[in-house]
């Protein structure tokens, strides 16, 4: 891995206050060190760290990625209620969900529009309003 991604990954880090240990670092610099968004899953990130010759087990990349979201670092999008990708981009935008490949990529948020949403429950508060816009090839 390249000095620059290590250090824009221990930069993010500190924004955040988070402890830069070896392996959040390491990961830190694989999401950001390129200065592109991404969006990984537990999986996708373990292979990426292995391909990089990083030594982290799986366990450690879920706990990592839980890490950056609770630090305010990633924000985490449940596809089918059950796969989880975790994202860099910390702005409120939909994605796009590609079936055949299980890819998630950002949609255009100019082009979408919610006119309204239903009232909450009483004692509860909409805190957001996740979309993802599910894509089959024909």
């Amino acid at each position: 891995m390249n000095t620059e991604a290590i250090t824009k990954g221990t930069k993010w880090l500190a924004t955040a206050e988070l402890r830069p240990t070896r392996q959040r670092v390491s990961l830190a610099a694989l999401l950001v060190g390129d200065g592109e968004n991404r969006h990984v899953t537990a999986e996708s990130l373990f292979a990426l760290a292995s391909d990089a010759g990083e030594s982290v087990s799986l366990a450690t990349v879920y706990n990592t990625l839980r890490a950056f979201c609770d630090a305010g670092l990633m924000q985490e999008v449940t596809v089918d209620g059950s796969k989880s990708y975790f994202d860099t981009r910390m702005d409120d935008h939909p994605h796009f969900y590609w079936e055949d490949t299980g890819r998630l990529t950002d949609a255009p948020a100019d082009a979408l529009e919610i006119s309204s949403l239903p009232n909450a429950p009483q004692g509860t508060e909409i805190s957001k309003v996740d979309v993802v816009i599910r894509l089959r090839r024909v």
